[in-house]
């Protein structure tokens, strides 16, 4: 095998050196705190329940108290940890401090601890590799109380830069590279958090005539009106060759987003006619929340409702199926083990809705530009994500 990555920094021209972990950073085992001397402040402690299965580190800390302080099991910020026991045995955190500047590391959590030869940033890299997961996939302990040893973790192997500096440039570019990452899917979640609070609140609640929040110059009551005054349902079935399909596979669930070019799809399914603007609602299951506001015209195969809209922008419309109002009445469905949105009942249900057409249509647009904020976040996060791991596999010899 190469001692040589395919890809590295144009300085460094050196052959990697084959290296156990326990020779650049051997595994530490945590102190076996006592129960009954928690406190309700002083230093946070780190369990192997706070190590979750994503890989992060979270949920509610116990404490010690700050005069019992014992260094020897202080983490700080950056500190590598594995979960050696538990059922996120297995699972590599990256301590990122937030309220303080230490914790305390409990028993069963290991902690990397780098030696003077071994950058810190490149140990946090290889023991979230796929090197370490393979390794660890042949001593893991499986069972009931899964479980690894320090001492199976310390004779991994790995190559390894024989320059620190080499080590720190490859460590700080995946440091930032993770950062990029963490800002994006971040704003990611911040968007999508907004969009479900500006659905609540652009909406009035059950028996309210008036929204918590809504633009400028519209100070009308909202109007109760059917479903079934507001859109028809599509019923016209067809087959032709020239028009896309999309099927419920083809949807990312809540998001209302393709997840592939359906005009490259190869298909003679039949499905209900839909024309632009018209929406698509998928009645099955409909937790699953498969719905789509289509820019072109094409066949719904599968279990959809086509609603064309009548007496409503199409817009708000599409924002009206996202509603708690709207997802409510919707599970309300027939059958047990394929539960099916009843029309009948969803058709007939009154919904709030502006009496003009004007708010309608900016309610629905908003919506519309922080999906695509979301999407826009959500595609650069899996470049990055894509990138990160390119460079993994060929950063390393």
């Amino acid at each position: 095998m190469s001692n040589i990555p395919k890809i590295r920094f144009k300085e460094f021209t050196e052959d990697w050196k084959q290296r156990k972990l326990g020779e650049i950073a051997p595994l530490r085992g945590g102190f076996a705190f006592k129960s009954d001397e928690y406190a309700s402040d002083g230093i946070p402690i780190i369990r192997i329940s706070n190590i979750l299965s994503d890989g992060s580190v979270g949920a509610e800390f116990a404490h010690y108290p700050e005069q019992n302080n014992d260094t020897a099991y202080f983490l700080s910020n950056g500190a590598a940890l594995l979960a050696m026991s538990g059922a996120t045995t297995g699972k590599v955190s990256i301590l990122h401090c937030k309220d303080t500047d230490k914790y305390y590391q409990n028993q069963r959590v290991g902690f990397f601890v780098p030696t003077s030869e071994c950058d810190y940033g490149l140990v946090s890299i290889i023991v979230r590799s796929q090197y370490f997961m393979q390794q660890l996939d042949a001593v893991l302990v499986a069972g009931a109380q899964p479980n690894v040893s320090a001492k199976d973790i310390d004779a991994f192997e790995f190559k390894i830069p024989t320059s620190y500096d080499e080590q720190k440039m490859i460590g700080e570019y995946f440091k930032n590279l993770d950062d990029i990452i963490a800002l994006h899917q971040r704003k990611s979640d911040e968007l999508s958090k907004l969009k479900k609070f500006m659905l609540q609140k652009m909406f009035p609640k059950t028996n309210e005539q008036f929204p918590e929040i809504r633009f400028k110059g519209f100070t009308e009551a909202w109007e109760q009106r059917k479903l079934s005054d507001l859109v028809e349902r599509g019923s016209t079935f067809g087959a032709e060759k020239e028009l896309p399909r999309v099927e419920y596979e083809d949807i990312i669930s809540g998001t209302g987003k393709l997840n592939k070019d359906i005009y490259t799809k190869v298909s003679d399914k039949a499905g209900l006619k839909f024309r632009a603007g018209d929406v698509l609602y998928g009645k099955l299951r409909p937790y699953l929340k498969n719905w789509l506001l289509p820019s072109f015209s094409g066949l719904a195969v599968g279990d959809f409702w086509v609603l064309q809209p009548q007496n409503i922008d199409s817009r708000f419309l599409y924002s009206l199926i996202q509603s708690d109002r709207f997802d409510e009445v919707a599970n309300q469905s027939t059958g047990t083990k394929m539960p099916r949105a009843d029309w009948n009942l969803v058709s007939k249900t009154e919904f709030a809705i502006p009496s003009s057409m004007k708010e309608q249509g900016l309610i629905g647009q908003f919506l519309l530009d922080l999906d695509d904020l979301i999407t826009l976040h959500q595609r650069k996060l899996g470049e990055l994500q894509n990138i990160k791991k390119y460079m993994l596999q060929n950063m390393f010899a």
